[in-house]
């Protein structure tokens, strides 16, 4: 990316120069891995656990000694979900460092050979189905004896962890803790937005991962730090920005990584060379965002059942919302009762259409909540 581009990037890592502060967690992050601990990252979603990850693996430490592997796993419903997308991922990472080394992964991955098509020059692609899976024991035990023999030392990190909680096979924490314990070749870092969950599988006795890492609670940005970033990058492309602007979008959305990026990014479009951007841009960009996206929230929020369309409001205008079960709770918002609720409250919690932080829900898409707070 050149100074031509806008550096405010919304989505992706793109590198050091774009990538504002984190030098303390990355600098932590960095040292704990190379010195043979695993870690649990854990972070409101939206707060860039993912960009950090990928910023400490593109540090000259790791990038030049460790094989690296991201794999999400937000979108999986079961262990064979897990199972295609760890593999996947490890040989699309492999790919581009040549046959012999892309080679020796699937010389390890037996149960699955016929699942790994090859192209007109032989270039390998992971064409597996999770029906193709018909042993996912078998399969993590081969994918585990690679990484525990691949020609470097590896770096897993699993995103959205928590989600191997909601899987049918109950078994997968102590697989997986198992398989990890003896893997001396590899670290891992598991990443987590639901606190409560990652809390559980970490620090609870009686589960298998207690105890088995370094927890990381990622903050929001410091503000100080952020400003600085905001104001450097409008200088450099000759360009000014009135700091109460960065201020309020700050204070506005809680410092959370993805709402700044998002408006700082159209802000320093709409400024042109020479000139400043204004508090009254800022307000024209969050109408600008919301505006653009109304459609997708209209139908969103009239696709709810009404009781649960009726707790959202309810949220919504409390901002951070808590004892929400409580019959004071239903009685302020004219809810039917703290039952009808706790139902609500569940069937938004697995849409990700709210959230939960130390007690206090709120809406988890702050720009649905400005668009309900002023059209419905």
């Amino acid at each position: 990316m050149t100074m031509k581009s806008n550096p405010f990037v919304t989505s992706g890592y793109a590198g050091e120069e774009f990538f504002c502060d984190r030098k303390k967690e990355t600098k932590d992050i960095v040292s704990l891995l190379t010195n043979g601990n695993n870690l649990a990252l854990i972070s409101p979603r939206r707060i860039g656990k993912t960009d950090l990850i990928r910023h400490c693996f593109a540090q000259k430490e790791i990038a030049d000694n460790y094989y690296c592997f991201i794999i999400d796993i937000y979108s999986t419903l079961c262990v064979e979900d897990f199972i295609n997308k760890l593999g996947k991922t490890i040989l699309e990472v492999l790919k581009p460092k040549g046959k012999m080394i892309y080679g020796r992964f699937i010389s390890f991955i037996k149960s699955l050979n016929t699942g790994i098509s090859y192209d007109i020059n032989g270039t390998p692609s992971w064409s597996v189905g999770v029906g193709d899976i018909k042993s996912p024991s078998t399969t993590l035990d081969e994918i585990f004896d690679y990484l525990k023999n691949a020609d470097k030392p590896c770096i897993v990190a699993i995103d959205e962890f928590q989600q191997i909680t909601k899987y049918k096979d109950g078994n997968i924490e102590a697989d997986l803790r198992t398989h990890i314990q003896y893997c001396s070749n590899a670290k891992f870092i598991f990443s987590g937005s639901q606190r409560h969950l990652m809390g559980n599988i970490f620090t609870s006795p009686n589960r298998p991962f207690y105890q088995s890492v370094t927890i990381i609670n990622l903050p929001i940005i410091d503000k100080p730090k952020y400003l600085e970033f905001c104001l450097d990058n409008f200088a450099k492309a000759n360009k000014k920005i009135d700091v109460a602007v960065i201020d309020k979008l700050y204070d506005d959305f809680e410092g959370v990584t993805f709402y700044l990026q998002k408006v700082m990014n159209i802000l320093f479009s709409w400024t042109d060379s020479r000139k400043k951007c204004s508090l009254e841009m800022y307000y024209e960009s969050i109408d600008y965002i919301i505006n653009f996206t109304a459609p997708i929230y209209v139908d969103l929020y009239s696709q709810l059942p009404e009781k649960q369309r009726q707790v959202m409001l309810a949220i919504c205008e409390e901002g951070k919302a808590k004892n929400i079960t409580s019959g004071d709770f239903a009685k302020k918002h004219g809810l039917p009762s703290p039952s009808s609720v706790s139902s609500a409250v569940k069937g938004l919690l697995e849409r990700d259409l709210i959230t939960v932080s130390n007690g206090a829900y709120m809406v988890y898409d702050k720009f649905f909540e400005i668009w309900m707070s002023r059209y419905v």
